[in-house]
């Protein structure tokens, strides 16, 4: 892309400036990026500066991330879609060893898994903001 800087990956993380990532809208950033923290195993970015406004983590390796933000006036996507209702825009993908347990645990941190499941070795689930990802193996 021009007008970005890109670093050899030799560069330490916190020295580089091709930071990437996704922002997802929610009511209350920072419950979404626990959620996401508890989820993965992800720590929150400045911690002492996440709110119900934004929120980060921080991966602990790479450059790329996930960011919440508050929006009040988020809707919640429909899942699966149906005709006139919000429909997600995105989705985050997580591969995972074992799905039975991946799916269990995301259960247990208040995510909702739907009756409509389109493949056997993904399940798509929904954040507590409503956001489908998936776990696949």
């Amino acid at each position: 892309m021009r007008g970005r800087s890109v670093s050899d990956p030799s560069v330490d993380r916190w020295s580089r400036r091709d930071w990437w990532g996704v922002v997802l809208d929610c009511p209350d950033a920072l419950a979404l990026a626990t959620f996401y923290s508890e989820l993965l195993g992800w720590p929150l970015w400045k911690p002492e500066s996440a709110d119900a406004e934004g929120a980060a983590l921080d991966p602990g390796e790479g450059v790329g991330g996930i960011s919440f933000q508050r929006d009040p006036g988020y809707e919640r996507p429909v899942w699966p879609p149906e005709p006139g209702r919000p429909r997600m825009s995105m989705h985050l993908d997580f591969e995972v060893d074992d799905l039975s347990e991946a799916v269990a645990h995301a259960i247990e941190l208040g995510a909702d898994l739907p009756d409509f499941q389109p493949q056997d070795d993904v399940r798509v689930l929904l954040d507590p903001a409503g956001h489908p990802f998936c776990l696949y193996t």
